[in-house]
């Protein structure tokens, strides 16, 4: 009997929301603040798919400096309200086609959720803007785990509330019955240990390094992808 696909678990930056080189420069900003100089071009594709805390801990570490929660804590608030700045004044940029789709998804009827290592104030205003918010049951943000992608927590939460938040399914979602769209390696490794079908989206990283990183299925980008062609990723996928 072929496999269903019942619910949809999406990235935040990267996936639904164009916003990780402004993420990368102003984890750069605090950084400089704290006295760590790091070029952006060997930046990018080291912090691209951690999560703030995960990223601040490994430049502070290798640069020889203390890395204390308390530290993190600040580090973590300071660059938020660097990104808050920047969103009230230039608002959250969606990707193309990232919109359409969850909206075609949520009306035939996939349960949908976010899973995410941005903070949730980043998360729900995007959505709110967006006027989206009531589509998603599950937002998972970084405040909800211990362990940042590539740790399978964050897709291992979302599971446990899908089934346990009202209202509640007629049967309960098994991983395999839900689709997870990452742009990055660290979130792929994050879906496929909590046993989730993975669908890469080439937003961030070429093909290739998505395919390396041993992604289920492979899109371009979500512009023009439609659910009919979503759902027969997951099929194929399903099926290998």
């Amino acid at each position: 009997m072929p496999a269903v696909l019942r619910a949809l678990l999406l990235d935040f930056n990267g996936v639904l929301v164009d916003d990780e080189p402004l993420h990368l420069d102003l984890l750069l900003r605090v950084l400089a603040e704290e006295g760590v100089t790091l070029r952006r071009e060997e930046a990018w594709p080291r912090f691209l798919g951690l999560g703030d805390r995960e990223s601040f801990v490994s430049a502070l570490g290798e640069a020889g400096q203390p890395a204390p929660a308390h530290r993190i804590a600040r580090l973590i608030a300071r660059k938020a309200s660097y990104y808050q700045e920047a969103v009230r004044r230039d608002g959250y940029g969606f990707f193309p086609g990232a919109l359409e789709l969850v909206r075609e998804a949520a009306a035939a009827g996939l349960v949908l959720g976010v899973v995410s290592g941005a903070l949730r104030e980043e998360i729900e205003g995007a959505l709110r803007q967006a006027g989206a918010r009531e589509l998603f049951k599950v937002v998972v943000s970084a405040e909800d785990v211990e362990e940042g992608k590539p740790s399978p927590q964050g897709y291992a939460l979302a599971l446990q509330l899908l089934n346990a938040q009202p209202p509640l399914p007629a049967r309960l979602i098994h991983p395999h019955e839900a689709l997870a769209v990452e742009d990055t390696p660290p979130g792929i490794a994050a879906a496929r240990g909590a046993g989730l079908v993975t669908l890469a989206i080439a937003h961030s990283h070429d093909t290739a390094a998505l395919a390396a990183a041993r992604a289920d299925a492979l899109a371009e980008r979500l512009e023009g992808l439609g659910l009919d062609r979503l759902q027969a990723l997951y099929a194929e996928a399903s099926r290998a």
